[in-house]
């Protein structure tokens, strides 16, 4: 199963749901209004709670849950061949899955933040 969020151009959200399509990849589009619950309620795990309201994201973002290694090595292989690169990517962990989408797009966007000032403090050497 993979979350979507923010996928707001038509053209690129037929392009990535063909992609998750044909490798037999269920996916959820995720509203603006549920990003304050927990990624296990998202995914329709057991014992997850509602959560509150949070201040939406308006970024794209794909969160990857039970994928094998040869179904995540595919799909990022297709979304390259297709042309759609997404810059926060997650896959679900036994520690995330408590956090609400909301929060693990706080962390993503901290860590890819730091990857390009590091990669243009590299290049300016």
């Amino acid at each position: 199963m993979v979350l979507l969020y923010n996928f707001t151009e038509v053209e690129r959200r037929m392009k990535l749901k063909l992609c998750l399509h044909r490798l037999g990849l269920g996916c959820r589009d995720v509203a603006p209004e549920e990003q304050g619950q927990p990624l296990g309620r998202l995914l329709g795990l057991p014992g997850f709670e509602p959560g509150e309201a949070a201040a939406p994201f308006a970024e794209e973002m794909l969160v990857m849950h039970a994928l094998s290694r040869e179904q995540f090595s595919a799909l990022l292989d297709a979304l390259r061949r297709a042309g759609i690169s997404v810059a926060l990517k997650a896959v679900v962990t036994e520690t995330n899955v408590a956090w609400t989408s909301e929060r693990l797009h706080r962390e993503l966007a901290a860590e890819h933040a730091a990857m390009r000032a590091k990669a243009r403090s590299i290049h300016r050497k």
